[in-house]
């Protein structure tokens, strides 16, 4: 199984590295191109607009195309990149989660946090930085996991969007979750 992890910003190398410990071939993805040859995609935490600066509308293309035919998982301003609907200020994204998430809903870089929250009803340790809120949950969006009210990993098909950073903690739950949607997909 080989999942790409887009490689322009964000810590994209704690996900490759959880990645690999779980036994999965991971590629750092700068081009376009190299969507074409990976099973799973995760689109790591950063800044989003810079994320749709660095892509160009080529880029943006061939991404939507991959998040339409492939399993992908956003994380922080990879699960902005990914709804359907952005606020604070409005964005266009890739729109292949019927959510709305609000940017930087939970204050600055000082007000980062770690939260312990709910992942498929088990408890799990969340690191928040600078995180969106997922405001609106449309019909086929699977709550995954929850910090008290809020839904913060959300699921719709093969498309996974977390607003914390589950590569910054010692639980892997998560990235289990998404390589077992990669390897169902596969199939």
């Amino acid at each position: 199984m080989k999942i790409g992890v887009l490689a322009l910003q964000g810590d994209f190398d704690a996900h490759r590295r959880r990645l690999e410990e779980l036994g999965a071939e991971a590629v750092l993805v700068k081009k376009p191109e190299e969507l074409d040859v990976i099973d799973g995609l995760v689109i790591p935490g950063g800044e989003s607009s810079t994320f749709l600066k660095l892509l160009g509308e080529d880029g943006i293309g061939k991404l939507k195309d991959f998040v339409r035919m492939k399993p992908t998982f956003g994380t922080c301003a990879g699960a902005i990149l990914l709804a359907s609907e952005v606020e604070n200020p409005k964005q266009a994204g890739l729109g292949a989660l019927d959510i709305t998430v609000r940017r930087n809903a939970y204050g600055r870089q000082i007000d980062s946090s770690i939260r312990e929250g709910r992942f498929l009803n088990e408890p799990i340790e969340m690191v928040f930085i600078r995180a969106p809120r997922i405001e609106r949950v449309g019909e086929g969006v699977e709550v995954i996991a929850s910090e008290g009210e809020d839904p913060v990993l959300v699921r719709q098909g093969k498309t996974l969007a977390a607003t914390f950073h589950p590569e910054l903690s010692d639980d892997s739950r998560v990235h289990r979750y998404f390589l077992k949607l990669v390897e169902d997909g596969k199939r």
